[in-house]
């Protein structure tokens, strides 16, 4: 897996497992497949399934869903034997472990102690959260039986080779510059991004995607359109924020999210203030803030650079109050938030 630091991400060790067992076509007995990444998750469920019944999906595949999931039947499908092939899967998907009964979790906790070994269970989160009570015993038993393997959203670099792999494939170079424009304006997210890739690679005649092509083509999610939104604040240019503020309103964002937004992007600007007075870095600032791209923190700290302590804090001070007026009166929200941005931009700089 080009891109992906197995130093730095030792704490999501069984996604690398997974990967492994797939090139291996080792896979283990019963997974749990959750997380935000629903394009790295869809993908390998689709690996998984190709690498344990190849061609014998017809006769070996089997789906069950979690509402009303019926024990007896999953009991069924794992025990099945294989037909043309020398392993099964079974998959079930959205079941709510915190409805299970205390007959059910011990009779669930039965099937997953005793899976053939041909056979393999993924159970796959998608409307429901993946959660087992651990104070509950017979959840602590569960756990044991799973391999958990979140799936998160992945850096910069992984991102930008899978970008460049995926232009590439149909013979055109992406810049770098409008790689990370896109990762910005889809939050990140190899599904949103797939979708833009795939629009970008018709829309661009020549061989080169570059960032007037991004920026002409995809469409921003609405937490893209906010941190524009408080860049533009930031630096004071007062036309670019009014129409990011007008392009959020008619994406119908609420503006308890865009004053969200705007304060959590202020707070990381004062952090990154803070770190440059200290002597600290691009990776203090990720490490403190929960950024995710460092590219991102690069631009924080250059703007950072370019304002005032005291002008961080105000503008901070400004987001605040504007987000405990949304909480405490009936005042139209938008008006909280279109006030907000008029003080900032006011502020002298």
């Amino acid at each position: 897996m080009a891109g992906y630091n197995r130093k730095k991400d030792e704490d999501n060790g069984e996604f690398l497992r997974l990967r492994e067992d797939l090139k291996a076509g080792t896979p283990r007995s019963v997974y749990a497949f959750y997380g935000q990444e629903r394009f790295l998750l869809e993908d390998s469920l689709k690996k998984l399934r190709a690498t344990v019944t190849p061609g014998t999906e017809e006769f070996n595949h089997h789906r069950l869903e979690g509402k009303g999931l019926d024990l007896g039947e999953l009991r069924g499908a794992v025990d099945a034997l294989p037909a043309f092939s020398e392993r099964t899967f079974t998959e079930i998907w959205d079941l709510d472990f915190g409805k299970l009964t205390e007959e059910g979790r011990g009779e669930l906790l039965d099937i997953l102690s005793d899976v053939p070994d041909y056979a393999t269970v993924a159970f796959v989160f998608d409307s429901v959260e993946f959660k087992l009570d651990g104070r509950i015993k017979a959840n602590q038993e569960l756990k044991k039986r799973l391999t958990a393997v979140e799936f998160r959203p992945m850096d910069e670099n992984y991102l930008t080779r899978w970008l460049a792999k995926g232009f590439g494939d149909a013979g055109k170079r992406v810049t770098r510059a409008a790689a990370r424009e896109l990762i910005t304006m889809t939050g990140g997210l190899m599904t949103a991004m797939r979708t833009e890739v795939e629009k970008l690679i018709s829309y661009c005649p020549g061989d080169a995607v570059d960032v007037p092509d991004v920026r002409a083509v995809v469409t921003p999610v609405p937490e893209a359109a906010a941190w524009e939104l408080t860049d533009a604040l930031i630096a004071g240019r007062r036309d670019d924020a009014m129409e990011r503020l007008s392009e959020l309103f008619k994406m119908n964002e609420a503006p308890h999210k865009i004053s969200f937004s705007i304060s959590q992007k202020l707070r990381q600007l004062l952090v990154a203030k803070i770190c440059q007075e200290n002597g600290r870095g691009t990776r203090d600032l990720m490490s403190l803030t929960d950024l995710r791209f460092e590219f991102q923190a690069r631009a924080l700290m250059d703007a950072a650079r370019r304002a005032g302590k005291d002008r961080c804090a105000r503008m901070l001070e400004l987001a605040s109050k504007a987000a405990l007026a949304l909480n405490s009166t009936s005042r139209d929200g938008q008006e909280i938030v279109t006030m907000l941005v008029v003080q900032i931009l006011a502020m002298p700089r």
